[in-house]
């Protein structure tokens, strides 16, 4: 009777038993380990879809400012950015839209860069202030290219896609409203011309930076000049200067300010 007890202590069954009693205490259970797994999908494929999207919009900025909307072909930045050209309909919704994205977001990038700007309006001298806005522009052109083709080619269309665009209305530029404080505290000073349009003359700093960069190479041509090498592009942009400050300063008596 005694052999027969010890035996039984030592079945199959109670070492099984014993075994997965432990297991249980490590494992997570099967219907919170999925649960789990479900709730992590929808992270890593928004992250990727996101990541996709933005290639395509950024080979698609290429693409346009290269060859315009007409010259441009979908099938390319497809394969350029390695995927399916249904994909380009899924996420922009066809060649125009993904066209009048393109501007919006070369567009919005310009109009971060001007609320980047630091500039104390209300304590800087006018027209070092101007100048200042001038160089940030000409420096933000010097630096994106692509905005540069972009605008030429829209320009070309008569703004047929930027009239699409229910976003790039309402991007008002801080570049004008500075402009504007500059220009009024200038003029009360008796430091500038009184009567200057901050339209006009913003309008006027953005042709000072904008023609001789994006006709550089015809005129180069036409000139026997290199009107992109650094050197003539900085030149330009100190005779720029002079252009400014000469027109600010038309009309103003010397020695004679405005007490503030």
């Amino acid at each position: 009777m005694v052999r027969k007890t010890q035996h039984a202590a030592k079945s199959p069954k109670a070492v099984k038993t014993t075994k997965s009693s432990k297991t249980s205490k490590t494992s997570k259970p099967a219907k919170v380990a999925q649960i789990e797994d479900k709730a992590g999908t929808p992270t890593s494929r928004q992250k990727l879809a996101a990541k996709t999207r933005e290639r395509m919009l950024r080979i698609a900025i290429r693409e346009f400012a290269d060859k315009g909307y007409s010259g441009a072909r979908v099938e390319t930045i497809a394969s350029r950015s390695k995927v399916n050209i249904r994909m380009i309909y899924h996420y922009f919704g066809g060649k125009e839209k993904l066209y009048v994205e393109v501007l919006e977001h070369v567009l919005a990038r310009l109009r971060e860069a001007e609320l980047a700007v630091t500039l104390d309006v209300n304590r800087v001298d006018p027209a070092a202030g101007i100048l200042q806005l001038y160089d940030f522009t000409e420096g933000h052109f010097s630096t994106h290219p692509e905005l540069l083709c972009l605008l030429s080619w829209e320009n070309l269309n008569r703004a047929r896609f930027l009239k699409l665009s229910k976003v790039i209305p309402a991007m008002s530029s801080p570049v004008l409203d500075k402009l504007r404080t500059l220009l009024e505290r200038g003029e009360a000073s008796g430091t500038l011309r009184i009567g200057i349009d901050p339209l006009h003359m913003y309008v006027t700093l953005v042709s000072l930076a904008y023609f001789h960069k994006s006709n550089a190479y015809t005129l180069s041509k036409m000139f026997d000049a290199d009107m992109l090498a650094p050197g003539w592009q900085t030149a330009h942009k100190h005779q720029a200067h002079e252009v400014v400050r000469a027109f600010l300063n038309s009309g103003v008596m010397p020695g004679i300010v405005k007490a503030a």
